[in-house]
Formats: structure tokens, sequence, C-alpha cells
């Protein structure tokens, strides 16, 4: 049994490049954006097949306790690092592959 290693860091860097969106791009059927970082926020744009996802949602549970439900920006913030999150939804990527 061996590692993939070279095949998750060329996903990691596709997510990058693929799920980063500026804060104008219009969010495709069966996505939805959301804003993550601590300091900075970068805006993704992730399948909604993640929402059934237990380690999604545990991040959606730490986003309620950090802004409750009436977050003055508006949208959906995730309070994580975004290297935290690119991993995350690239292990997720890869499970439902």
């Amino acid at each position: 049994m061996g590692f993939r290693l070279p095949r998750i860091v060329n996903a990691k860097q596709s997510l990058k490049r693929t799920l980063s969106f500026s804060e104008t791009t219009v969010v495709p059927k069966g996505h939805f954006a959301v804003d993550v970082g601590e300091a900075e926020k970068k805006r993704f744009v992730v399948p909604i097949s993640f929402l059934k996802h237990p380690s999604f949602q545990n991040l959606l549970s730490q986003a309620e306790e950090e802004y409750g439900f009436n977050h003055p920006m508006g949208g959906l913030t995730i309070p994580c690092r975004e290297e935290a999150f690119i991993n995350l939804t690239c292990s997720l990527q890869a499970q439902e592959a």
C-alpha cells in the first residue's frame, strides 16, 4: 500500500485555482459561496454535497458559535485557517470521487 502524495498536492493546487473566486463571481447551480479565514477572508465556492459531511457540519457549527445567525457580513463565513479549509475540502472531494 503506497501513498499518493503527488496526487494530493496536485488536488490542493487545483482546488485553490478552481474554488477560489472573487466577490462578484456567479455561483454555479449546486454550489454555494463561503468566506474562509480568521483575519483576512477568502471566498470559495464549494458543492452543496459537502453539507452532508460531519466534518463540514462541524465547521458550520463553529461559524454559528463565532457569528451566530445574524452575521453583519450577510454571507456564510467560516472562522478557520484557509489551509485547514482546503485540506478538508480536498479530503471531501476525494471521498466523493
